[in-house]
């Protein structure tokens, strides 16, 4: 196992019908500006409870994040919490909410221009101060409720937006909130959950067993609750396991101490810039071709998956190993992810843009050995048409 800190001050509040104790937890005198997306919010009534919750606090709103959250809309949220000196942001929604009141928070107090924010990569941003936020999580995916991370679209170009600072104080968990979504958006959220434990899972042999025996954990419930989350809207167990899955597959915890490998969510982000495809529906498409290629890299930990995670016993190594693959890719399309470009309308002419945009973006030496290369990239992408 590889030297490691760990930190991760994030308050989960979990369970349902306990937004009354979202008072408890922000200053009484803070001026508050709830961040949230499109319309639903508020038409199933989650703006309306939240603001119940937050009492007599004076309350600002910013409605109209996009599902991949732009820099421009973001930079007009940020002159509103300036102009009304709010002390305090409460992202209402799911990931691309929440990482935009990231950005928000961090470009309040950000000396330099905020297209700085954007330009230092997993590096972090060397940022000094953060106003404080919290979220009201509606969509489990991203896991970005408990930790760090942001992603944020300027130009068609998706960056990664890190600060310790932007670690939310808290985070309610309710899955009731989860009740409206549509299907679909189920499905992209079990598969970002899936693929960010198997990015931190299938690299690597370190020996971080504890590590290894939670994501097996978080994989083998996912695949047992994902599909009834997708089809059942009245199934709350489900749903709960569902959520907390979601949170623990990037809270932190499984990715110490070992090594990371980003290069499906590299690969999807261009797809989404480009394409507008949903985050997770761009993971769900390239983890089993990726995975396809890089078999031979990846070898001891992918006979691990297949063996303790589709408890595959019979068979060679290969014959085990590429059924696990092709399990994982039928486990997506049970929650009726296509898994080809040619479905999306990306051709050969798709794919070099795809591929350009990366080059474009210094994303040239991916995977958790930096050997993942364009070409690489492109072999990739040809063979998921």
């Amino acid at each position: 196992m590889l030297d490691f800190n760990f930190y991760n001050p994030t308050q989960i509040v979990f369970g349902q019908n306990r937004l009354n104790e979202l008072d408890q937890l922000i200053p009484q005198d803070a001026k508050v500006m709830i961040v949230y997306g499109g319309g639903s919010a508020k038409r199933f009534g989650t703006i309306a409870k939240v603001v119940e919750g937050l009492g007599k606090r004076e309350v600002v709103e910013f409605g109209g994040v996009e599902a991949n959250p732009q820099f421009e809309t973001l930079v007009k949220a940020t002159d509103l919490a300036k102009s009304e000196k709010v002390d305090f942001l409460l992202a209402v929604g799911g990931g691309s909410v929440m990482d935009g009141t990231k950005f928000i928070a961090l470009a309040m107090h950000y000396e330099k221009d905020a297209q700085d924010i954007l330009m230092h990569g997993f590096g972090g941003v060397p940022a000094t101060k953060a106003t404080d936020l919290g979220c009201v999580v509606t969509l489990p995916a991203t896991g970005s409720e408990s930790n760090m991370g942001a992603v944020i679209t300027f130009n068609e170009q998706k960056y990664p937006v890190m600060s310790a600072l932007t670690f939310p104080k808290f985070s309610f968990l309710d899955p009731d909130f989860t009740k409206t979504l549509p299907k679909e958006q189920v499905a992209n959220g079990v598969a970002d959950a899936f693929v960010h434990v198997v990015e931190q899972y299938i690299t690597l042999p370190i020996n971080a067993k504890v590590q290894d025996r939670m994501s097996e954990g978080i994989l083998q419930t996912l695949l047992e609750v994902g599909p009834v989350t997708y089809n059942d809207n009245e199934d709350i167990e489900a749903r709960k396991n569902f959520m907390w899955s979601a949170t623990t597959a990037l809270n932190g915890f499984i990715g110490v101490g070992v090594a990371h490998d980003w290069a499906t969510h590299m690969i999807g982000h261009e797809m989404t810039a480009s394409y507008g495809i949903a985050h997770g529906r761009t993971l769900a498409i390239i983890l089993p071709y990726l995975l396809r290629e890089r078999k031979d890299k990846k070898r001891e930990k992918l006979l691990q998956y297949a063996e303790r995670v589709w408890n595959l016993k019979e068979g060679t190594v290969d014959e085990k190993i590429d059924k696990a693959i092709d399990k994982t890719e039928e486990f997506f399309n049970s929650l009726d992810i296509v898994t080809n470009l040619t479905h999306y309308g990306i051709d050969d002419k798709g794919i070099d843009q795809i591929v350009g945009n990366m080059e474009k973006m210094g994303l040239t030496a991916l995977s958790e050995t930096q050997d993942l290369g364009l070409d690489i990239v492109k072999k990739i992408l040809i063979s998921a048409k």
